[in-house]
Order: C-alpha cells, then structure tokens, then sequence
C-alpha cells in the first residue's frame, strides 16, 4: 500500500495556507481581521500569548472587550474604526486588558480592508510594550531627578555666594551696635539699638538657613540615636504644633544609628513640623513623624549608589501642595505661603541639611490628600 505524504514544499504551495501560516507563526503580534461593525473574525497564536484568550474565547465577540471599561463607556473603539475608515490608518498607544484582568500597555495598529469601495472590516495589529513603556518612564524620571539635582545645585553655588556676602555685612552691623549700646547712655538709643539687634539677629539666622542650603554651614556630627533624638524632642515638636493639631511619632524597635548635626537635624524637623502646622486647616489636624531604616538609591545621583539610609518622613493630612509648586519647594525664599507668613528658608535648610550629611530628601504630596517629606540619612555602620 503506498502512502501518500505531503511535502514542505506542498503544504506552502497554496498561497493562502502560506499566508494563514505566517500569521499563525507570529508570537509577538497579535493580528486578526474584524468586521465593519468590529467583531473578531480570526484569531493568532500572538493573541493568544499576548490577551490571553484562544481563538474560541473571542471569535464572534466584539474587539471592545480588550479595552478598559471608561474607554468602551466613552465609545474609544467606535472611534478608532471610524478613523480608521475615515484616515486609512489608526494608530496609537494605549492600556488594555487581558483575560485575566490585568493590564497592559499596547502599541496598536488599525488598517481598513476596502473592495471595490465596500468596507470589507479592519486588520488590527497590537503589540505588548509595556517593558519599553516602564523603561522610558524610569528613564524620564532619571532624567528630570537628574534636572532637578543639578538646578539646585547651581541655585546652592549663587545661594552661597550670596550668603557669605550677607553674612560679613551682617558681622560689621553687629559689632558696630554692640560698640554703640556698649558707649551709650541715652535709653531712647538704647532701645533703638536693641530694636536694630533683633532684626540683625534674624538677618543671622537666615543667613545660617541660606549657608545650609548651600552647604555652607560647618556640620558638627556626633553619632547619635535619631529614635532617642526624636523622643527628647517630642514636646517640642508638639508645642510647635500648637493645641490643635496632635502630633505622634512612630520609631523603629531597634536603634537608628547616624553621624549628623545633632541641633541642625533638630532644626529640619521642627522645619517640617512647623510647615505642616501651617498647611493645616484652622481646625486642626494631625502630623506623624515616623523613624526606619531602609535601603534605597539616591534617585538623584549620578552614580547607582544603593545603602542603608536612616529615614525620618514628616506626614501630615492637609490640603496637600498643588502640582505645579512641587518642583520647587526646596528652593530657598520660595514659598505658597502669604506674604509676610514665611521667609521660605525652611525646606531649603532641610534640603541642605540633608545633602551636606550625604543623604537626599523627598516630597511626596497628594492635592487633598496631605503632605509628607522624608529625609534620608546615610545609617551608620555597625
């Protein structure tokens, strides 16, 4: 008995099997037909792989169930037909869904099929880049971290500049009272010169905040406890807060070693703790200051340095910072605030703070849904 066996080269004789075959062979597309009104006509093995249904799942059903739920509520697949039909082409980007739920982020393609000026249905192709679509989005991130790190250090350099300029006027304006109230007599200008000492005090304490800012300051570090720390300054940091807004803090069950400034890390918190405070509506509110260690990356640095950091985060739940203010917080005499309410020193001294001790700081804020600032410090090791 003979058999008769069909060949490779039979099997792709037919030009329409070759082609049935090509499509099918696909993995990394998804290419089926649809009709003009937009149902599945057929089905690849890329379809399968990418949405996750067999061709017995979706053939006959309509392409709109691969779309989120507002996009079909919004008619966005009847839209894309139609420009299709209308363009030649629709092509665009977009998230959508698979069998089993999830997301994904698609490259798609809509071509119209016409014969003898009849729409005949579309050929849809979609591609899975949800890999390259989180790849540019870390990339963009990196980026403008990386912006932003260098526009603030180059604020810092004219920052410090400044500051130093201001500081010897502020010196010789000092000394030159204290030698007038030393040699006076006349209480009128005994008072004058006390009224003009305060103002020159404060024109010293903003200095200070502006050399931190700068890196300018001369930090004094002692190894230190930042739970202990935190604990002696709670009553502080709760008369700051004033009556109506309760303040608590969360510390970590084991100790929190770092090398800082203890009195300008006392500084950046009471900071933050006093610009939650204003955030906060006349009611009242709440603020948590919370102590941990974790390793993490500089999203800044140039380099990938991953470590263990002593984190301190100041929560608060205000109106939050709006959008379009955040990228510019920790800029010095920048300030939501009204005029007269803030000098706008008091994130920059916490930035500086935690830059010159060789951590970073982060804003994370939410309009509606408060405010929160967290300060890494490079842990100490044991």
């Amino acid at each position: 008995m003979q058999h008769n066996e069909v060949s490779p080269a039979d099997e792709l004789g037919d030009e329409s099997r070759q082609f049935a075959l090509l499509l099918d062979s696909v993995t990394d597309y998804a290419i089926y037909m649809l009709d003009p009104r937009g149902y599945i006509r057929t089905w690849n093995r890329g379809g399968s792989r990418i949405k996750g249904y067999d061709a017995a799942d979706v053939i006959g059903t309509h392409f709109s169930r691969f779309y989120t739920a507002p996009e079909v509520e919004r008619g966005v697949p009847a839209r894309n037909l139609e420009t299709s039909s209308r363009d030649g082409r629709f092509e665009a980007e977009g998230w959508r869904v698979r069998k089993d739920g999830s997301r994904f982020r698609a490259s798609v393609v809509i071509d119209p099929i016409w014969k003898d000026d009849r729409l005949l249905g579309y050929a849809k192709v979609t591609r899975d880049i949800t890999e390259r679509y989180k790849a540019e989005l870390q990339l963009q991130e990196a980026q403008q971290a990386l912006m932003q790190a260098q526009k603030m250090e180059a604020i810092g350099k004219l920052t410090l500049g400044l500051a130093h300029d201001f500081n010897n006027l502020l010196t010789v304006i000092v000394n030159s009272l204290d030698l007038i109230g030393a040699r006076t007599r006349d209480e009128a200008i005994g008072r004058y010169v006390m009224t003009a000492m305060r103002g020159a005090e404060r024109g010293v304490l903003l200095t200070r905040q502006l050399l931190t800012f700068g890196s300018g300051q001369t930090l004094a570090l002692e190894t230190t406890d930042v739970n202990e720390l935190l604990a002696e300054n709670i009553e502080l940091l709760q008369r700051a807060a004033g009556d109506l807004v309760h303040v608590q803090l969360e510390l970590a069950d084991d100790p929190l070693v770092a090398d800082i400034d203890r009195a300008q890390f006392e500084a950046a918190v009471l900071n933050l703790v006093s610009n939650s405070r204003d955030a906060l509506p006349p009611s009242g509110g709440s603020i948590t200051i919370t102590a941990s260690c974790q390793q993490t990356r500089d999203p800044a640095s140039r380099h990938d340095r991953t470590g263990h950091f002593v984190v301190v985060e100041v929560v608060d739940d205000g109106p939050g910072i709006p959008l379009e203010h955040q990228a510019r917080v920790f800029e010095p005499f920048f300030t939501t605030k009204e005029v007269g309410q803030g000098s706008g020193l008091g994130l920059s001294q916490v930035f500086g703070f935690a830059s010159q001790s060789g951590g970073f700081v982060q804003l994370r804020s939410q309009p509606g849904h408060g405010t929160a600032v967290t300060i890494h410090l490079p842990a100490r090791e044991h």
